[in-house]
This record gives C-alpha cells, sequence and structure tokens, in this order.
C-alpha cells in the first residue's frame, strides 16, 4: 500500500508537469488520523506511530499527530522542516490566503502560510479535540502541554492526565498532580471550547450547562 500510494502521488505530480502547472501548484500531502485498527490492520506490525501513544480514535499523540509534506516549487525550501504546531481547521484559512481571498465562513483555524514560507508564524493558544464515542473524550494541546480526559459520559468531572510533551513525546508520565495550576487552566479551556451538537451528542455536564445559560 505504500508504494501504491508513492505511485499514485507521482501520476498527480507527472500529470502536473504535463500540464506546465507544476511550478504554480502547491500540493500537500497529510493523514486524517494515526494508525487504525480497523479491518484486521496490525499497526504494531511495521510499528506505524513509532513511539507515540495511541491509535485512531484516540486523543493521544498517536491518535492524532500525523504527517503533513507539502511540496511547492519556488516558495517551500526543498528538505526544510517545522515544528509549528498546527490542526486540519488551519488549512481553509492557509488556502484562502495563498488564493488571496477571505475564509468563507467563521472559523477558529490561523493560517500557517507563513511557515511555508520560512517567515514568522502566529501560534495557537491552544488546541483542543473531542470524541463522543468510547465514553467520551477530550484533549488539549497548550504550547508543550498536553491534556487528556476519557470516560467523560460517566465522570464529566473525572481526572485529567497531563503530559510535557518536550520530554515525553510517549505520553507515558502523567505529572498531573505536580501541576494542578496547569490542569485548572486546561480544565476550564475544555469548559470554554466544548458545544452541545445534536448530530454528535457528548456528555461534558460543566460545560453543557455553561452553554444553557
Amino acid at each position: 500500500m505504500v508504494t501504491q500510494l508513492d505511485n499514485y502521488v507521482g501520476e498527480i505530480i507527472e500529470e502536473l508537469r504535463k500540464l506546465g502547472l507544476e511550478k504554480n501548484t502547491i500540493v500537500v500531502f497529510a493523514s486524517d488520523n494515526g494508525p487504525h485498527l480497523e479491518g484486521g490492520a496490525d499497526p504494531d506490525y511495521f510499528d506505524s506511530n513509532g513511539p507515540l501513544k495511541g491509535y485512531k480514535r484516540d486523543l493521544y499523540e498517536g491518535g492524532i499527530r500525523t504527517p503533513l509534506l507539502v511540496k511547492w516549487p519556488g516558495k517551500v525550501a526543498p528538505g526544510s522542516k517545522s515544528d509549528h504546531v498546527s490542526a486540519f481547521w488551519d488549512m481553509m484559512p492557509t488556502f484562502a490566503e495563498i488564493a488571496d481571498t477571505s475564509s468563507l465562513s467563521e472559523t477558529d483555524g490561523i493560517s500557517f502560510l507563513p511557515t511555508l514560507l520560512g517567515k514568522e508564524q502566529k501560534q495557537h493558544d491552544y488546541l483542543y479535540w473531542e470524541f463522543h464515542e468510547q465514553g467520551g473524550k477530550a484533549a488539549v494541546r497548550m504550547g508543550n502541554w498536553k491534556a487528556v480526559k476519557r470516560d467523560l459520559e460517566k465522570m464529566p468531572h473525572g481526572s485529567t492526565e497531563l503530559y510535557d510533551l518536550s520530554t515525553d513525546i510517549c505520553e507515558s508520565n502523567d505529572i498531573a498532580l505536580q501541576h494542578k495550576d496547569i490542569v485548572h487552566v486546561i480544565d476550564s479551556l475544555i469548559e470554554l471550547s466544548h458545544v452541545k451538537s445534536a448530530d454528535f451528542p457528548f456528555s461534558c455536564e460543566a460545560a453543557d450547562k455553561k452553554h444553557e445559560k
């Protein structure tokens, strides 16, 4: 499948070259989630998530941290790398800025075009995720701090796991008890960020009450 994927991307690049569009086209390759367990797949066989913890549908890094590769001749320096933290909701404002237009709707996204061009980049104050299945989960990344809450349907005020990704990319050392001030801030961000949805029912009691007022 990796070989097949490489061939498909190569076909796209070759077609752009034939049409004379290669130097005026940005090609972006990304994944929507980490490795999965569905259909008999065994992500551990090829060590698909490397040192990262978790798989698809997890809010640990193994489930949500994915590669992003960009080819943009004359704009993105070949072989360049970036540690900029972004998410899929940054795509629309990025493409809108590239096209010199405005986003079509309100978004929490931030254009990462400056990063692509090697310029100074605005950063997110934090990123928020939630998943309404498997008992309800929520996660926040704030700088190098990463927090995860699980089983929110049963325990909306349950414990918060806290990790320092700068020293613990594996999310193996929960340091919530040592940083109660950070946990308090992140719990507040979860309440602020969660919005009730009929399409994606998700129990987060404190936040639901906040939005019902």
